[in-house]
């Protein structure tokens, strides 16, 4: 962002007006009339600002229209099919801006905020009855418990998630509540789709978009099967705004091995997150030890926990549950304490709080694990 003016290749396009056509905007709109423009929440630090032209649009429309006919959802002139999508409908966020473009006679789309009423959001997906269901891995498992407590009463033939990790018990309850096993979509507002599930459920880089490498802190690419410390992604269609070898945050792995599907894209391995997710707490040595967020996977999935996410402070852990009340605080205090021993810390004070609902960002995610983090430039970093 600090070479903006420098970077793009329409020497027309100035950071500052971008900014202040984001900061105008109300609806559908493009800037000049001819650019789409979507930017980051700056959960890292600061917003990114991406462009795109009508041919790149078009391919970032086509990445995301292939995750959705690998799950076997095929739009054609003579078969409508209707979408929900529960996200974001703020007008600069990515997933806004493809619904409201992908919304015609042949796809109809109703958009939900995540961030709008629970029960808003289950009527209205009640009233419009989706065949396919996408959104949040956060907002599919509070869907699912509505869908088991007989509140959301529809039948997705296929329900996809992204933007969020999508752990094995929000799969489980998926599966339980729909009937269908959910599809894994990875994407970032830089790049578009990234990966998305087979129909085998196997995730599968889309190779012919966009270079991902898996490195380590120093840059230097990771054998195959080992988590990296961040990627470095290639937009292989990206000519207005180039993005050449662009660090991210997220921790994944590539497996050696083949899908059955046929499909001769690289498979991912597994997609644990983003650095920001680790914690970093004390070991009984006074060493600093990093904590992965699957300790508190390992801790708070379970069926009377139905959302659950962490805050690092200063002075203590704090547990915020959507939980049954036979579940008491002591025993998720305990829970949470025993992992992190096992994991080799020294816990902190732990402290649970019982709430109606998650904390949930500007464009309605609502992160597992918030770290803290001390930094001299910023002072402290959720």
């Amino acid at each position: 962002m600090q070479s903006f003016d420098e970077l793009v290749t329409d020497r027309s396009v100035r950071l500052d007006d971008v900014n202040a056509f984001l900061a105008g905007l109300s609806g559908y709109q493009r800037y000049q009339d001819h650019y789409w423009v979507a930017k980051t929440s700056g959960s890292t630090g600061r917003s990114g600002v991406f462009l795109a032209d009508g041919r790149e649009w078009a391919t970032i429309i086509a990445s995301y229209s292939r995750a959705q006919e690998w799950a076997g959802i095929k739009a054609t002139l003579t078969s409508r099919t209707r979408l929900a999508v529960v996200s974001s409908r703020v007008p600069w966020h990515q997933s806004a801006l493809v619904g409201l473009s992908v919304d015609s006679p042949v796809v109809p789309v109703r958009r939900f905020d995540a961030t709008s009423p629970l029960q808003e959001i289950v009527s209205g997906l009640n009233d419009w009855g989706p065949e396919n269901l996408i959104c949040y891995a956060s907002m599919a498992r509070v869907l699912a418990d509505e869908q088991r407590a007989g509140r959301l009463k529809i039948s997705p033939r296929a329900v996809m998630c992204s933007s969020e990790v999508l752990t094995d018990e929000t799969r489980r309850r998926i599966l339980q509540a729909f009937g269908v096993t959910a599809f894994n979509v990875y994407a970032a507002t830089e790049t578009a789709g990234i990966a998305a599930d087979c129909e085998l459920h196997r995730m599968h880089l889309f190779e012919d978009l966009v270079i991902v490498e898996i490195v380590d802190e120093r840059n230097l690419p990771v054998p195959d099967g080992t988590v990296g410390a961040k990627v470095l992604v290639t937009v292989l269609f990206s000519r207005t705004q180039p993005i050449i070898r662009y660090e991210m945050s997220d921790t994944l792995s590539v497996s050696p091995d083949r899908c059955a599907c046929g499909r001769t894209f690289a498979l991912v391995g597994a997609v644990e997150g983003r650095a920001e997710d680790v914690l970093l707490l004390r070991r009984p040595d006074g060493s600093e030890l990093p904590i992965h967020p699957n300790v508190f996977h390992r801790a708070l999935e379970g069926p009377t926990i139905h959302e659950w996410q962490v805050a690092q402070e200063p002075e203590a852990l704090v547990v915020r549950v959507v939980a049954s009340p036979e579940t008491s605080d002591e025993a998720i205090a305990s829970s949470i304490k025993h992992e992190l021993e096992v994991a080799g810390a020294s816990p902190p004070t732990i402290r649970v709080e019982r709430v109606g609902t998650l904390v949930r960002t500007v464009v309605g995610k609502a992160p597992l694990v918030r770290a803290y983090r001390a930094r001299p430039d910023r002072g402290a970093l959720e």
